[in-house]
């Protein structure tokens, strides 16, 4: 099967791009479901209700998160009731929404995403080995295709997860820092892993954001409303070529689609 994940996608320019072009690339490339993060999709930072529906009905069949999943404060009465929408499995039980969600192809082969958040530099949460453990202890034997959205800052605690999960899961996949690495590869025993998959969003910037107003910030150290940018929109993604009986990963290559205006 083949498999996409997009990449943290940015504001109004990042769903633009998908709006014009994410049919034509699962239809072309015949991806058999798409995975995006989607948590940074209203104006930087959080995500609604309504850009949820949007982006479902674009064609992505699961959204994943992370540490700006709460920013827009709707989303937390709406989260239980879409399962597609998932937020990092290792916050408190007590926090709504699920961090897994099992599914069936359109040739009925189960598979399964799971979202976990880092804890280096990034706010308080389980241990993300722990949790994940305990997640796919969960999953029926016939769940062959499990896809991790580690959503993590720092590059040593994506690599030690991929390490960890070689052979187990079907991808790795490391997003939140918005910038593509180039690593994509196949761990040894069957494991796709990319340490950052990248942003789908306006490159002309810093990390999504308008650069004059980060560069004004670094400079006289004097906070500022961040503005996302807008030049140079790109979609960033990875596609997966995954083997349905084993659920081992046969491919994995970075995607990137440099989009002229948006």
């Amino acid at each position: 099967m083949k498999v996409l994940f997009v990449g943290d996608v940015v504001g109004r320019p990042g769903r633009n791009a998908l709006k014009g072009h994410l049919h034509g690339i699962l239809e072309d490339r015949k991806i058999d479901f798409c995975i995006a993060n989607g948590e940074n999709c209203a104006g930087g930072n959080g995500i609604t209700p309504l850009l949820v529906q949007e982006l479902l009905g674009l064609g992505v069949d699961v959204i994943t998160t992370g540490n700006h999943v709460w920013d827009k404060k709707e989303i937390l009465d709406f989260i239980n009731s879409q399962p597609r929408l998932l937020r990092p499995a290792n916050y408190p039980p007590t926090v709504p929404g699920k961090g897994l969600y099992v599914g069936l192809l359109r040739n009925e082969i189960p598979y399964a995403v799971i979202n976990l958040q880092g804890r280096v530099f990034m706010p308080p949460s389980d241990c993300p080995f722990r949790v994940c453990e305990s997640l796919l202890s969960q999953l029926k034997p016939e769940v062959k295709v499990v896809i991790l959205d580690f959503h993590a800052e720092a590059t040593a605690e994506k690599q030690s997860m991929g390490w960890y999960l070689d052979g187990r899961v079907s991808a790795v996949v490391g997003t939140h820092t918005h910038v593509a690495t180039a690593d994509a590869r196949i761990l040894p025993h069957g494991t796709a892993y990319i340490t950052d998959v990248g942003m789908t969003g306006p490159h002309e910037s810093v990390i999504g954001v308008d650069w004059t107003i980060v560069l004004t910030r670094f400079v006289n150290q004097i906070p500022v409303k961040f503005e996302t940018a807008s030049g140079d929109v790109r979609i960033n993604a990875v596609e997966m070529d995954i083997d349905e009986q084993t659920g081992k990963a046969l491919n994995m290559a970075r995607f990137e689609m440099k989009l002229t205006e948006e």
